[in-house]
Order: C-alpha cells, then sequence, then structure tokens
C-alpha cells in the first residue's frame, strides 16, 4: 500500500452502481472525486463529498476540457490512482419502449455516444499522465447488452457499450506498457432504480442464480480492478450477471 492517500475519479455517481462504489472505496480510505448530471446530494454518505463533486453533463463534450482542469486542480501531488467510467444513458421510446435502429435518430446516437464512449475516452486521455505518475488503473462499465440483444436496452446503448469494450481493449493495449491498467465490468440485471418492467421474468428465465445482483457487488469489483491485487489483470471485461451471459 503507498504511503499516501489514493484517489478514485468516478463519473456517474448519484444512485445505484455509482453510490454503491463511492461508499466501497470511501469506506476504504481512498479520496473520491465524482462527476454527475445531479448535484451533490446531502444524503451522500462521504466526508468531503459535496466539494469533491462537479456537476456536468458528459454529453456536453465542448465543455469536458474546463472539467478536467477542474478535476486536476483537485488531485493531491498529481497523481489518480483510479478513473472509473460508470455515467451512461439510455433512451427510451413512448410508454418507455425500446428504441432500434428504425426509431433512433442521428442526433440521440449522437447524445448517447457522447456520454457511454466519448467521454470516456477523453477523460482517460485527460488524465493520462496523471493515471501513469500513480501506476493507476481505469474501469469501464459495459454491459450484458454489449455482447447480445437486450429486450430493454435499445440499439444506440447496446453498441455504444459494444464500442466501449473494444476500447477497454485498445486502450489497455495502449496504456499498459506505462502501467496503466484498464479493464472493463459487464454488469447484468442489478437491483437499482432503473429497472425495467418484467425484469422480473429475466430474472426467472435466463439467470441461473435467480435473483437480481447487488450493487455493492458490483462495487467490490470494481475496488478489486483498482487495487494491487488485481495487479496482473489488464484488458478483461468481468461478467457480473449472476450466470445470465452462459
Amino acid at each position: 500500500m503507498p504511503d499516501r492517500q489514493r484517489t478514485l475519479l468516478l463519473t456517474g455517481a448519484s444512485r445505484g452502481i455509482g453510490h454503491a462504489t463511492v461508499k466501497r472505496f470511501s469506506a476504504a480510505g481512498w479520496k473520491v472525486l465524482t462527476v454527475s448530471r445531479q448535484p451533490f446530494s446531502e444524503h451522500c454518505p462521504w466526508e468531503g463529498g459535496a466539494e469533491s463533486h462537479v456537476q456536468m453533463d458528459l454529453a456536453d463534450i465542448a465543455k469536458l476540457p474546463a472539467a478536467i482542469e477542474d478535476l486536476r486542480a483537485r488531485l493531491p501531488g498529481g497523481q489518480l490512482d483510479a478513473l472509473v467510467n460508470n455515467a451512461a444513458i439510455s433512451p427510451k421510446g413512448p410508454g418507455g419502449s425500446r428504441l432500434g435502429v428504425l426509431g433512433t435518430d442521428l442526433a440521440t446516437l449522437q447524445h448517447v455516444y457522447n456520454v457511454n464512449l466519448f467521454s470516456v475516452m477523453l477523460l482517460a486521455r485527460g488524465f493520462f499522465e496523471e493515471l501513469k505518475a500513480a501506476q493507476g488503473s481505469i474501469v469501464n462499465v459495459t454491459s450484458i447488452a454489449g455482447s447480445r440483444v437486450h429486450p430493454f436496452a435499445g440499439m444506440a446503448y447496446a453498441t455504444s457499450k459494444a464500442a466501449l469494450a473494444a476500447l477497454t481493449r485498445e486502450m489497455a493495449s495502449e496504456f499498459g506498457p506505462h502501467g496503466v491498467r484498464v479493464n472493463a465490468i459487464a454488469p447484468g440485471e442489478i437491483d437499482t432504480s432503473i429497472l425495467s418492467p418484467g425484469t422480473d421474468e429475466i430474472v426467472r428465465r435466463e439467470i441461473p442464480m435467480h435473483r437480481l445482483g447487488k450493487p455493492e457487488e458490483v462495487a467490490s469489483t470494481i475496488y478489486f480492478l483498482c487495487t494491487p491485487t488485481s495487479s496482473y489483470v489488464n484488458g478483461a471485461e468481468i461478467h457480473i450477471n449472476g450466470g445470465q451471459h452462459v
């Protein structure tokens, strides 16, 4: 363990997996910086969270360089130990319907890709030197929808997550020689506020463990990938879905 406090930068921190991840790292003594569309919540549990939060919409790519500079100024010693790219959006049609190829316009596709893919690349490039200085790790949150057609996740979300898996491999190959490991996790049906109606049927028919995953279980895997315990894991995409992918 280093003789300094480690630092995590997490996007999409306001709920679900992101919220559980903040709690996991904070409990282990990490300094946590967060980015999300939502303002900092008074109900968030980590000390100093309000001063360590940047509110911005990652779809607004033009504002990302300024946000990176803001966050860079908050990094102790110019080092970043972990970057977790968790923010993502999945637009729906009327009544929450699934948007396929025929129903997704180009503007919607661009909006989703800005958040789910392009912001990930820009953040990784923007903090490369700080990650290199810390010999840090990047964890990208993909999805089971990136490798199979999902009944709720639409075309834009699914293809952006498939592209994110490819981006993870590219970054693992390019960043690895500099001591920065890059991995991904691919959650399945996790018990969060964004579950769609009909998820119970998926749990019954498709998941061998016959239950939803817990955000805390996902957070623990993210933590593993950001610590020396996983020091030889690079370019992996870990399924967290109770066996739904088999």
